[in-house]
């Protein structure tokens, strides 16, 4: 078995969907998995637990809109991903103005943690 960072190479074909290529299983590894998920937490968040909170949110919508960004810049024609970057973006957008309304000091620090604003 090859271990790589994208990928992981089993020799098996029984998964309908993932790519096999030559007798060998080729399973893609989900960008965003659960210590990615605590390590943006811990980071802006209070702690690994506070996962409701508008500066983690924001922060997880940020890591997904970049995700998908480079996603749709490499499939110009994927418009379901588009248009579910779009909504991203709304709900990033709508928690930005609720923190704004709510405390402008955690809004300018969540601004300029995550570098939203040039």
């Amino acid at each position: 078995m090859h271990l790589t960072a994208l990928l992981v190479v089993i020799k098996a074909s029984w998964r309908p969907k993932d790519v096999i290529c030559n007798n060998t299983l080729i399973i893609k590894i989900m960008y965003l998995d659960k210590t990615k998920k605590e390590e943006i937490f811990t980071q802006y968040g209070k702690s690994v637990k506070d996962t409701g909170s508008a500066e983690s949110q924001i922060a997880l919508f940020t890591y997904r809109i970049a995700h998908l960004t480079e996603h749709v810049k490499q499939n110009h024609k994927d418009f379901v991903t588009t248009r579910s970057l779009t909504q991203l973006v709304g709900k990033r957008r709508a928690l930005l103005d609720y923190l704004y309304r709510i405390d402008v000091n955690r809004y300018r620090a969540i601004i300029k943690a995550l570098g939203l604003r040039k």
